[in-house]
């Protein structure tokens, strides 16, 4: 296995309303804080945020970039949102390799998601099986 441990892969993308509006179709999930300003603004938050899980599809993306010559299964994911995700906000999403057992073929990979402003908005980790 060519990968050691303090391995990082990133991305980054911003968030725009055609982004969580076509999340939202692809995933069925409509609730108003993530599309309706009106309603988002009453909230603790004051305006729309993007739906969590959107940034667990950068998690994803990267894993599905970064580890494409090498063919892998995802095994697991864990999250914690831990700040909201705001139109207009840019987010990098960093998968950074923490432990590796060769013998399985297993990686697991602390995952963040940061703002612009270098807050964290998401941490977890994820767990890859790299295919031979």
């Amino acid at each position: 296995m060519d990968l050691k441990v303090g391995d990082k892969f990133s991305c980054v993308r911003e968030i725009t309303d055609e982004l969580i509006r076509a999340f939202a179709e692809l995933s069925g999930d409509h609730n108003p804080i993530h599309l309706d300003e009106e309603f988002a603004a009453k909230t603790r938050f004051g305006r729309r945020i993007a739906h969590g899980m959107l940034s667990g599809a950068f998690i994803s993306a990267v894993l599905g970039y970064e580890f494409l010559e090498r063919k892998i299964v995802y095994l697991s994911q864990t999250m914690k949102f831990v700040a909201p995700v705001f139109i207009g906000d840019t987010i990098t999403t960093t998968a950074t390799v923490a432990r590796i057992r060769a013998d399985k073929g297993i990686v697991i990979l602390e995952t963040v998601c940061e703002n612009q402003d270098g807050e964290t908005t998401l941490n977890g980790e994820a767990a890859v099986m790299i295919l031979q």
